[in-house]
């Protein structure tokens, strides 16, 4: 990865902002729409730079840096310790979606598509969720059931399909039952070493494997596609599975 996406809580920190204009204005928007202070003069946790002036902008960024705070310097990736992703709000679903500064217009274009995908309730869905979580725990005690059941829910065409609009959230997720079941074992033939042909129905599964068994000649950037916690196997897959969902892959 490039960099590492993180999600800041801002509610009542007291962020800088150097610079006027539009892009600071934009900036002082962004900060106060995620409930952050904006401030004009240290102290501070983070700072944004909005100054047209290349050689001013970088001696401000260097001196907010040598007082410990992380530095975005607007339309100057190389002099940012962090950049502004594309946002979909849905709180509290947030999508972001950066391009480490490469291109603002990619990002926004991407972001404006996925704008069109997600349901305006998505958040609701989001909340019923959580809600629901002790009443979850009480019938699935373990960690693998209870990710086996949110993961058969939220897939496509599940009860509660994400993609879907819900216009009862929480009814949506009361009546989710035990969805648990699927296939024990599940085969995966691979026909191609790029992992940008991995069709949705694999990449699903790959996301929802507990254990996978591979050759050792299948690529890494497609096992990167998994799940980071599940585990990885070289070889095939055993008679006597291990609990919780397993795929085997098979390159031809």
């Amino acid at each position: 990865m490039h960099s590492l996406p993180i999600f800041v809580r801002l509610t009542g920190m007291h962020v800088l902002l150097i610079g006027t204009g539009p892009a600071a204005e934009a900036k002082a928007r962004l900060i106060e729409g995620a409930g952050g202070v904006v401030v004009r003069d240290l102290p501070a946790r983070i700072a944004f730079v909005a100054l047209d002036d290349a050689a001013e902008a970088e001696a401000e960024a260097t001196r907010l840096r040598s007082h410990g705070l992380l530095v975005n310097v607007v339309d100057r990736p190389a002099l940012c310790d962090f950049t502004v992703p594309a946002i979909v709000d849905r709180s509290p679903v947030i999508v972001a979606v950066g391009t480490g500064g490469a291109s603002a217009s990619l990002a926004k274009a991407l972001r404006e598509r996925f704008e069109a995908m997600l349901p305006a309730r998505l958040g609701g869905l989001a909340d019923a969720i959580f809600a629901a979580r002790a009443a979850v725990a009480a019938t699935h005690p373990t960690i693998d059931a209870r990710r086996r059941l949110w993961d058969t829910a939220l897939a496509p065409g599940g009860g509660l399909d994400p993609f879907a609009d819900h216009g009862q959230p929480a009814s949506s997720v009361a009546g989710i039952g035990d969805a648990e079941a699927t296939a024990a074992l599940v085969e995966i033939v691979l026909t191609s070493r790029d992992p940008d042909d991995l069709t949705l129905r694999q990449l699903r599964l790959l996301n929802q494997a507990d254990t996978i068994y591979h050759p050792a000649d299948v690529p890494p950037t497609i096992l990167d596609r998994a799940r980071r916690d599940a585990d990885r196997i070289i070889g095939a897959a055993p008679p006597s599975l291990p609990p919780g969902r397993t795929v085997a892959l098979r390159l031809i």
